[in-house]
C-alpha cells in the first residue's frame, strides 16, 4: 500500500494538516527513499526528513532478537502509515533549495523566486521552476547546494586560490543552456556583473578542492542547527538524481529456530509482561492471555520460550578488527543461518517463519558439483535501515561505520526503520571435495583471474584512503557469487519471475560455501510462488546446465571475456549487463565480484572453471 509522503517539519504530536506532495511504497522507505535520500515529487525536489519526524508511537512493532544486540538498539518500527485525515506521514524537506526559471533564466533560492509559499511558479513570468541539477557531497554523507556564485567568480588562472565574491552590492544569477550538445559545456551560469562560467569541469574529483571550498558539514534531512563543524572530507559534484547520492546501509537477519514460531512470537510481544518475572507469573500470565486452553501451549513450553529469549538479551560482544574489511556474508550471523538452512525444519503450523526441507527427489543422482540442496518452503526476513552513505557504498568493515550518515538529531533514540517479508527459497552448498580440487588448481596459476580482481579491489580501497587496505577476496566467493547470478536469470527465464524480485544471500568462509536464491519481496511477484520447486534435483540439474551453458558465451565476446577489467573500480572481469549483472536490489555487492570464466573457465584453458 502507498504511504503518504508529506512537507514540513512538524513534531508527531502536531495535529496541523500539511498537504502531501506525493507517495511511496513502505519498503521503498527503507531501500530506495529513506531518511536522507532524494525524492523527485512531479517538477519538485525534496529530502526525506529525519526519524525525528516520524509518527510512531507506542512500543517497538518489529522485533528480531538476533539483529537487536548487534544494532544496540530496542526494536524496530516499520515506517508509518498513511493518516490522511490529519496529513500526517513521512515528513520531506525542500532540497535543493536553489531552483531555476526556464523562461527567465533566474537561478535563485526558492524563496526569492516562487511567487508564494508553496507555489513552484515564477513571480516575474509564471512559469513552472525547475530545481538544481547538481549539489555537492561528502564521504561522510553532508549534503550543500552546489555554490554556484563561487564557481561563476573564480579565478581561472588561479583555481588553488579562494573564491572571489560578485564586485556588485547585490548580483543576480542566472542559468542558461544552449541545447547544441548534451555536455556539461552548453550549461552557462553568468552573473549580473559579467562573468561567466560553464559546468564543464565541475564534476572533477578536485574541482572544488582547487577553489578553496571546503565541506561545511550540512545535514539538510536534520534541519536548520544541524550542521556537523569539522568535516575534512573534500566535496564532489553530484547530479541531483545520482545513484551515487545516496546508498541504503540495510542489516537483514532470517527468523531461524528458536526465533520462527508462533510462540515467539507472542512472547516477543508481550515481553515486558515476560521476561524477567518467576515462573508463577508467566504461567499465570499465559493463562490469562488465553494461550493455555486445550489444543493450545502447555505452560512448560511458554516458559521455555520465555527463558530462551531471556538469555538472548545480553549476547557477548563479538571481537572485531577495527581496519578489517570483512563481507557480510562470512559474518557470525550467516554462520548461524548456515547451520540452520542445512538442517530439516518440517512444515507444522507452529513454525510459522521457518521450513527447510531436503527435495522430494533426494534419493536420486546428485547434481555435479552440488553438495546439499534445501528446499526452504517458508523463511521471514527482516530487514533494517542503519543509515546511509553518499558517493560510495558502504564496504562493511567496522571502521566504515564512522562515515554512515545519522538518521536522526536524537542520539538516544533507541530503535531502528525496518520492514519484514516473507517469501521462499532454494538453499545450495558447493561440493567441497570438488570445491578444495579447483581452488588449489586456481592457487597454482601465477598471477590468477581472482588474483588481479583482489588487486583492483586494494588499489580501490588505497584510493579511498583506507589505513589497511587488504581484500578479503578469494576464488570462492568470486565462484559463489557469479553461480548466484546466474540461477537468478536462468530462474527468472523459467519461472516467469521479473530478476529483481529474486534475491541472493551468500555463506562463504573457510569452513562455508552456500548459497541462499529467495524471494522475499513485500511487491506482488512475491506471493507468485514456484522458486521452490527450482530446487527438486531434476529441475535444478536442468537449469544449472542451462545457466552454465549461457555462462559460457556473451553476445559481448570476446570483449567481455577478454577484458582486463569491467564494472566500477575494475573489480569485475568476464561480467556485463549482457550476460550476469542484476538489478541492484538482487544482489548483495553491487553487482562487484564476478566473473564467468571461474564457473566455464576461459576459452584458451589457461583459467580452470568449476564446471568445466
Amino acid at each position: 500500500m502507498p504511504r503518504r509522503i508529506t512537507p514540513g517539519t512538524t513534531p508527531p504530536g502536531d495535529e496541523r494538516k500539511r498537504p502531501s506532495v506525493g507517495s511511496v511504497r513502505r519498503a521503498q522507505q527503507i531501500t530506495t527513499y529513506g531518511v536522507g535520500g532524494l525524492l523527485a515529487v512531479a517538477d519538485q525536489s525534496y529530502i526525506v526528513s529525519g526519524l525525528d519526524t516520524w509518527d510512531v508511537t507506542g512500543e517497538p512493532d518489529l522485533r528480531d532478537q538476533r539483529l537487536e544486540p548487534m544494532l544496540h538498539v530496542n526494536g524496530f518500527r516499520r515506517p508509518p502509515a498513511a493518516r490522511v485525515a490529519t496529513g500526517r506521514g513521512v515528513r520531506v524537506r525542500r532540497f535543493p533549495d536553489t531552483y531555476a526559471c526556464p523562461q527567465c533564466k533566474a537561478l535563485k533560492a526558492f524563496r526569492d523566486l516562487s511567487a508564494a509559499e508553496g507555489d513552484n511558479r515564477c513571480a516575474q513570468c509564471a512559469t513552472l521552476l525547475t530545481p538544481s541539477r547538481f549539489m555537492v557531497a561528502c564521504e561522510d554523507g553532508h549534503l550543500d547546494e552546489f555554490p554556484y556564485e563561487a564557481w561563476v567568480h573564480a579565478d581561472p588562472e588561479h583555481k588553488d586560490t579562494h573564491p572571489r565574491t560578485c564586485s556588485q552590492a547585490t548580483s543576480e544569477l542566472t542559468l542558461e543552456t544552449d541545447g547544441r550538445t548534451a555536455s556539461l559545456r552548453s550549461i552557462v551560469i553568468s552573473c549580473s556583473c559579467g562573468r561567466k562560467a560553464s559546468m564543464e569541469g565541475a564534476f572533477g574529483k578536485a574541482a572544488l578542492r582547487r577553489l578553496g571550498l571546503r565541506c561545511r558539514g550540512t545535514r539538510p534531512w536534520l534541519g536548520r542547527g544541524a550542521t556537523e563543524r569539522g568535516c575534512k572530507r573534500p566535496l564532489q559534484t553530484l547530479q541531483r538524481g545520482s545513484s551515487a547520492a545516496w546508498f541504503a546501509d540495510l542489516r537483514s537477519a532470517l527468523s531461524i529456530p528458536p526465533w520462527h514460531t508462533e510462540l515467539m512470537e507472542l512472547v516477543e510481544a508481550h515481553r515486558r509482561h515476560l521476561v524477567g518475572k518467576s515462573d508463577e507469573r508467566i504461567a499465570e500470565f499465559a493463562q490469562d492471555e488465553g494461550w493455555l486452553t486445550p489444543g493450545g501451549y502447555s505452560a512448560s513450553q511458554v516458559l521455555r520460550t520465555v527463558r530462551t529469549l531471556e538469555n538472548a538479551v545480553q549476547p557477548e560482544p563479538a571481537e572485531d578488527d577495527e581496519d578489517e574489511i570483512r563481507f557480510a556474508a562470512g559474518e557470525p550471523l550467516r554462520q548461524e543461518e548456515y547451520e540452520q538452512l542445512s538442517k530439516v525444519t518440517e512444515d507444522t503450523p507452529e513454525n510459522k517463519h521457518f521450513v527447510c526441507e531436503p527435495p522430494q527427489d533426494a534419493q536420486r543422482s546428485d547434481v555435479p558439483g552440488i553438495d546439499r540442496v534445501m528446499l526452504v518452503k517458508r523463511l521471514r526476513e527482516v530487514r533494517v535501515l542503519t543509515g546511509f552513505t553518499r558517493i560510495r557504498p558502504p564496504q562493511g568493515s567496522k571502521a566504515d561505520r564512522d562515515r554512515i550518515g545519522r538518521l536522526s538529531r536524537n542520539t538516544d533514540l533507541d530503535w531502528l526503520p525496518a520492514i519484514d517479508v516473507v517469501g521462499e527459497g532454494v538453499f545450495l552448498t558447493l561440493d567441497q571435495e570438488r570445491l578444495h580440487r579447483w581452488e588449489s588448481a586456481v592457487l597454482r596459476i601465477d598471477s590468477n583471474r581472482t588474483d588481479r580482481m583482489r588487486a583492483a579491489h586494494a588499489d580501490l580501497l588505497r584510493e579511498q584512503e583506507w589505513e589497511n587496505p587488504r581484500s578479503p577476496l578469494t576464488s570462492r566467493f568470486v565462484l559463489l557469487h557469479t553461480l548466484a547470478h546466474a540461477l537468478i536469470n536462468e530462474w527468472s527465464l523459467d519461472c516467469g519471475y521479473p530478476a529483481a524480485s529474486l534475491r541472493e544471500r551468500l555463506y562463504v568462509d573457510d569452513e562455508m560455501c552456500g548459497v541462499l536464491l529467495y524471494t522475499a519481496t513485500s511487491d506482488s511477484a512475491g506471493s507468485l510462488g514456484g522458486i521452490v520447486a527450482r530446487g527438486e534435483v531434476a529441475e535444478l540439474s536442468r537449469s544449472l546446465s542451462l545457466a552454465v551453458e549461457r555462462a559460457a558465451w556473451c553476445s559481448c565476446d570476446p570483449l567481455c571475456m577478454e577484458a582486463e577489467a569491467n564494472g566500477v573500480g575494475g573489480l569485475n572481469l568476464a561480467a556485463c549487463h549482457a550476460c550476469l549483472l542484476l538489478p541492484e536490489t538482487s544482489c548483495e555487492m553491487n553487482n562487484t565480484f564476478l566473473d564467468r570464466a571461474h564457473l566455464v573457465g576461459t576459452p584458451a584453458k589457461d583459467f580452470p572453471g568449476y564446471f568445466a
